[in-house]
């Protein structure tokens, strides 16, 4: 991947961590984007730190226009940002916390889209790359707010990669079960996480998707379950 520009959402959370070094390490370019990130936090010279919030089109838009003005393409986008609430029924969940879930699932995911498919049809290539569930396929009790936003996020993922298919992007959607990161340990203490994916195995995937090796792989849903049957 030397010499291809990545730019990372989420960059500095429990997945985004080692999918950034996998990034480096393969030889690309990287702007990292997360809200409180630091040019130290990765200390390599291919590095840039993005400090932003995706929460609406302007900001999006604000991203994409520096990854084009420092290095003048956009070759990967691997959107990693999203979040998790659970805990109520249907019958339960307030208004807030249900719109919270495709805020941080959909609607940043919609926001990067727009803002960085014109730049990739443009050049006539592209790979985007992001984090859905398995529980947009395997709905769990007490988790429909979060479910029901994977579900759509995979969707506007599908219908993204029917969109540009012509113009040399790639679109596909990773879903892992529980990723075995140190929140997730804190948040379930004495869970069983034999059957968690290793962030490791997500960026070796992400690693594949962006080369050249995944050309005719696109308008996928990447079943990533661990120990857990499809």
């Amino acid at each position: 991947m030397k010499g291809m520009v990545s730019l990372i959402t989420g960059a500095s959370g429990g997945l985004g961590v080692p999918v950034t070094r996998a990034l480096l390490d393969a030889g690309s370019i990287v702007v990292g984007v997360s809200p409180k990130i630091r040019p130290s936090d990765f200390n390599h010279e291919n590095f840039t730190a993005l400090p932003a919030t995706i929460d609406g089109l302007p900001a999006a838009n604000k991203i994409a226009d520096f990854v084009m003005g420092r290095f003048g393409r956009i070759d990967v986008l691997a959107h990693l940002v999203g979040g998790f609430a659970g805990g109520k029924a249907v019958a339960d969940i307030d208004d807030n916390s249900f719109q919270r879930m495709f805020d941080l699932n959909v609607n940043t995911a919609f926001h990067m889209l727009r803002a960085v498919i014109p730049h990739m049809r443009k050049a006539g290539y592209g790979r985007i790359i992001g984090m859905g569930s398995r529980a947009a396929h395997y709905p769990g009790a007490n988790v429909a707010a979060y479910s029901a936003s994977k579900a759509a996020f995979g969707s506007l993922m599908r219908t993204a990669a029917l969109e540009n298919k012509d113009a040399g992007i790639t679109v596909n959607a990773i879903l892992p079960s529980t990723i075995d990161t140190a929140a997730n340990r804190n948040a379930m203490p004495g869970a069983d996480t034999s059957t968690w994916v290793k962030p490791a195995t997500i960026a070796s995937l992400i690693i594949w998707l962006a080369r050249d090796a995944a050309n005719d792989v696109t308008g996928s849903e990447i079943p990533v379950y661990g120990g857990l049957p499809t």
